[in-house]
């Protein structure tokens, strides 16, 4: 296979923090196309906002253009699986704040991106171990859809997620699915090594982006669980077209 077929880009993800929400399945399930169905951990479903910040975006033949190839992206997720047991991540919507971005991977990648105003203050202590990451954004179209999230973290002793604990659940997920106008589903995949998570000392979080898919989920309401990795690097593979 060349490797235009293997891969379709290159990006890092920095700087991420996955916040979750515990929500019934039957609640998700509805919102899901007919052929995915919730995937849950603790006979729950799990509800995913996700900031980070995505760096040197570019397809796998041409370098990284300034401006275009660094935005900042929040994700609301959720976690699915198909009929014969293959599982993966079904995004709600995508928030980025670049323009151009929003506009090629609503077209080509079939994906919910929308524009949004976004801020991300990194600040750090002496030697870096110690970091305070503030996360801000407001939905251009939908100004009522907006986050404040904060995290610190101790990113000296950051470690991979267990196997079989909720966390490796929610964050070590290389499968997105997705799709087109007409229904007909798509999968992709992504690669990179395991997450390093870093140890959180303080989270706090308001949002409403959630409000679409869950309305009664209270904005101001603690995620159940809080993850904050700096980041990994990304190798994108096209989107194949599934029959189930």
């Amino acid at each position: 296979m060349t490797e235009s077929t293997q891969t379709a880009g290159y990006q890092r993800w920095s700087l991420l923090t996955f916040l979750h929400w515990r929500v019934d399945a039957e609640s998700i399930q509805r919102l899901l196309p007919s052929n995915l169905e919730v995937d849950t951990f603790d006979g729950s479903a799990w509800l995913g906002v996700i900031p980070f910040s995505m760096e040197r975006v570019r397809p796998w033949w041409a370098p990284p253009v300034p401006w275009i190839s660094w935005f900042l992206e929040t994700n609301v997720r959720t976690y699915v699986r198909t009929r014969d047991g293959k599982s993966g991540v079904w995004f709600f919507s995508l928030d980025a704040n670049q323009p151009v971005a929003v506009e090629i991977a609503t077209r080509f990648w079939n994906l919910p991106y929308k524009h949004a105003t976004m801020d991300l203050q990194v600040s750090s202590n002496a030697d870096s171990t110690q970091k305070r990451l503030d996360y801000s954004g407001r939905r251009h179209k939908h100004p009522d859809l907006s986050w404040s999230i904060s995290a610190s973290i101790d990113s000296a002793h950051a470690t991979a997620a267990a196997a079989g604990t909720l966390e490796e659940f929610l964050v070590e997920r290389y499968t997105l699915f997705c799709e087109d106008r007409r229904e007909q589903l798509y999968s992709g995949q992504v690669h990179h090594t395991p997450y390093q998570l870093c140890p959180i000392k303080r989270i706090s979080c308001t949002q409403t982006l959630t409000t679409p898919v869950i309305p009664e989920l209270d904005q101001h309401r603690p995620p159940d669980h809080a993850a904050v990795s700096l980041g990994v690097d990304v190798r994108v593979s096209p989107l194949r077209r599934l029959t189930l």
